[in-house]
């Protein structure tokens, strides 16, 4: 009853590809063309929506050019994409398979962190914007929390059911 480490490592590599670049995790799991897709969408959406220049204007804390340089309408494809990635790759590596609704937590963090994205533009902080990635980025735990709430009260109401 040993702990089989090379399949939690799997979906570990797995995961943390997706997270450095969509299309990764895929292509290490043999799903060529859905891994190109992805990273070609990557691209095309990054370039689109002028992502990486954002990330190097807010890192720089220049807000106020970081916003002035985002593409919103090519940009709020960005966390859908990037999280549906993630699971997907995670999910064909075999990860979540026998945990219940375990994509939701995934979900609710593309939602909240694309309505970051939405508010970015006006979002003040104590006084100061926060910007196009960083807003966003706190947004992040917002949906991970919510989407694990529901997950945990789905799993409440459906482990009932079964009563």
């Amino acid at each position: 009853m040993g702990i089989d480490y090379s399949k939690k490592s799997r979906k570990l590599e797995v995961l943390l590809w997706s997270i450095a670049l969509p299309g990764f995790g895929q292509l290490l799991n043999g799903k060529y063309i859905k891994g190109i897709l992805l990273i070609g969408l990557e691209f095309l959406i990054n370039v689109m929506g002028n992502f990486n220049t954002i990330i190097i204007l807010s890192l720089n804390f220049k807000i106020e050019e970081a916003i002035a340089e985002t593409n919103y309408m090519w940009l709020m494809f960005y966390p859908c994409l990037y999280f549906f990635s993630i699971w997907d790759a995670y999910n064909d590596a075999g990860g979540g398979k026998d945990k219940p609704f375990a994509y939701l937590p995934l979900v609710f963090s593309a939602y909240f962190v694309t309505t970051g994205l939405i508010f970015s533009p006006k979002f003040t902080l104590f006084g100061y914007e926060i910007g196009p990635m960083w807003l966003p980025i706190l947004f992040l735990p917002i949906g991970l929390c919510t989407g694990a709430i529901i997950r945990w009260i789905l799993l409440k109401i459906y482990s009932k059911e079964t009563i």
